[in-house]
């Protein structure tokens, strides 16, 4: 009896510590003059560290491994660090110039790229005008739907660019924290063991050992396959002298790290401007992309990325629709991690409840 008096009671105290949080959220909304200095600072110093964690994750086995096969750590450590980052700042040294180059000269190109846009809309509503009422309206509907999600997306990945300027500056001391979180993660690692409550530690170990097991080899893989792709894309764009070639293999190989509907994001801008230029173009664009999504299927991803996951495609790609739905490009990006994370958190939540049964 005393259990089911109980109940009610907790379940009220716990309805209450909801409301509490909830109201203090919406006090907080409604406060952002106070906060919002506060938040500018924490995401000035949390951006460059979330990102070196990121980079360090990355890093931290193939230091590792390199370690394990007689190669001092602190040599291993240092030649994976300058590969690394002298990588990356060869490619900016290299490409960044060209890659404006390109960006400048689209942007001359966008009035005469809208001119044959709307002679292509023009061709397409006189050869629909003869559907049905309402099938010519849906089409209508597709079609601003259509153009009001690019011009978002353009318009978000302008103020993309223009915030990483921005941090340019403060991302200068990502390679520094990089370097000493590789160098002391063992360090790093016992000192979350010892903050962690005695009573958690068992559950916590296994839980971020199972979020590893499942998102680390797919996210590295993923990486480098992403890479090679835009690199292929790019290759083959300039052999054929499609124009912009360096930023549409970059537009290529980011938008691939979307399972299923990443090649067909990427292809839409390479398709639009070769069919400013000539239909063979266009079969040239379509025909590489096709090629580079068939490599990445059936050779790069299941030799490099496996099935690390454990997730079933349908999943997946309903996992895909929602994070699109919700967030835009970046939750399509971020949906499947996001997903792994939560079957784990699953999993570990019924091992736990079959232990204590």
């Amino acid at each position: 009896m005393k259990k089911v008096k109980k109940r009610p009671i907790e379940f009220l105290i716990y309805a209450a510590g909801v409301l509490l949080v909830l109201a203090s959220l919406l006090i907080l909304v409604q406060l952002d003059e106070l906060w919002m200095p506060i938040f500018l600072l924490l995401k000035a110093v949390l951006i460059p560290l979330l990102i070196a964690i990121f980079i360090s994750y990355l890093l931290y086995p193939i230091v590792e491994r390199l370690h394990k096969r007689g190669l001092p750590r602190t040599v291993s450590l240092l030649l994976i660090y300058v590969l690394f980052f002298g990588g990356i700042g060869l490619a900016v040294y290299k490409g960044a110039p060209v890659l404006i180059a390109q960006l400048n000269e689209l942007s001359e190109q966008i009035p005469m790229l809208a001119e044959t846009y709307n002679g292509a809309l023009s061709h397409v509503h006189r050869h629909t005008s003869h559907w049905p009422d309402g099938l010519h309206e849906r089409l209508d509907r597709f079609i601003v739907q259509s153009e009001t999600y690019a011009a978002n997306g353009a318009e978000r990945m302008i103020l993309s660019c223009k915030v990483l300027l921005d941090y340019a500056l403060v991302a200068a001391l990502i390679p520094f924290l990089v370097f000493y979180m590789v160098k002391d993660m063992n360090t790093m690692k016992r000192a979350a063991w010892y903050l962690t409550p005695p009573s958690f530690r068992k559950r916590g170990h296994a839980f971020v050992k199972a979020v590893d097991d499942s998102l680390g080899d797919y996210i590295r893989g993923q990486l480098l396959v992403c890479s090679l792709i835009g690199g292929a894309a790019a290759i083959v764009l300039w052999l054929f002298h499609i124009p912009y070639p360096l930023v549409l293999g970059m537009l290529i190989g980011a938008t691939n790290v979307i399972p299923y509907f990443g090649p067909i994001i990427g292809a839409i801008p390479a398709v639009f401007i070769a069919f400013t230029i000539s239909v063979k173009s266009v079969i040239i664009v379509l025909i590489t992309v096709a090629v580079l999504q068939f490599l990445e299927s059936n050779v790069l991803s299941p030799i490099i990325v496996g099935r690390s996951l454990h997730m079933h495609p349908v999943v997946i790609m309903l996992v895909l629709l929602a994070g699109g739905e919700l967030f835009g490009l970046i939750g399509m990006i971020l949906a499947v991690p996001s997903a792994a994370i939560m079957r784990v958190i699953i999993v570990q939540y019924i091992h736990m409840r079959r232990s204590v049964h």
